[in-house]
């Protein structure tokens, strides 16, 4: 299991929307480098990145502080917003980034997406963010008639290095995850699921480390400082104890 403080990026800096609404924005950190140190020295070794102008724009916007982070630190990142053309997922891999997270354009261009999995095999995670279990895409503003379950069984034995599945109404809330959601998607797929979104206390990741899934994402949980990662590893290995 493992967990993955995340640093969302809007104009350069550390934020985090709720609900996935670009009106309700609350401000963190004006140096994300700082904070991806701040994470490592908790002793993350994973760092879950979103470009969220990139999201809405559909283009990268924040690149430069994401190589930043990677040439400042140990940590394994993944980022995911506005990442649609080939040629920059392969520029990132080459900067050093560990995974790539694709959202929108898999879900609008299948053909495509199919290829660039199968030409970088357990490089790409595929995110699915829903609305009442439908997708949303470009930045969240737009909603799919596809479904999360539906989106997982057409990929389910491509070489997806993931899924990270957001449900969009607890993202931000600090409220809980969607316990039941994610199990069920853990259950009928074989690719490893990352939960993300609605994590507020210790509670919520003891609920989630019990699922089959591969790791959890924490964001203003952390920011506000209802936990800390260290009593959140602790956690996590405890839980991992009692089961085996």
């Amino acid at each position: 299991m493992e967990l993955l403080p995340a640093i969302d990026l809007r104009d350069g800096k550390c934020v985090r929307l709720l609900q996935g609404d670009y009106a309700r924005q609350i401000d963190y950190h004006d140096d994300p480098i700082a904070q991806a140190h701040i994470f490592q020295q908790q002793g993350a070794k994973w760092l879950h990145v979103v470009d969220l102008d990139g999201a809405l724009h559909g283009r990268m916007h924040n690149s430069r502080v994401v190589e930043k982070i990677v040439s400042a630190t140990n940590l394994k990142v993944e980022l995911g917003g506005g990442i649609r053309d080939e040629i920059v997922v392969k520029k990132l891999l080459e900067v050093g980034l560990t995974r790539i997270i694709i959202g929108t354009r898999a879900l609008e261009d299948m053909d495509w997406f199919e290829k660039l999995v199968n030409d970088y095999p357990q490089k790409i995670v595929l995110g699915l963010d829903a609305r009442d279990s439908r997708l949303s895409t470009r930045g969240w503003t737009q909603t799919s008639k596809t479904t999360v379950a539906e989106m997982a069984q057409i990929v389910n034995h491509w070489p997806l290095a993931a899924i990270v599945y957001t449900d969009i109404a607890c993202d931000g809330m600090l409220t809980g995850p969607n316990i039941e959601a994610t199990r069920l998607l853990a259950l009928n797929c074989r690719i490893p699921i990352i939960a993300s979104g609605g994590v507020g206390k210790l509670d919520h990741i003891k609920q989630l480390a019990k699922l089959p899934i591969e790791g959890i994402i924490i964001g203003r949980a952390l920011y506000e400082g209802n936990f800390t990662l260290e009593q959140a590893f602790t956690l996590v290995t405890k839980n991992k104890s009692n089961t085996i």
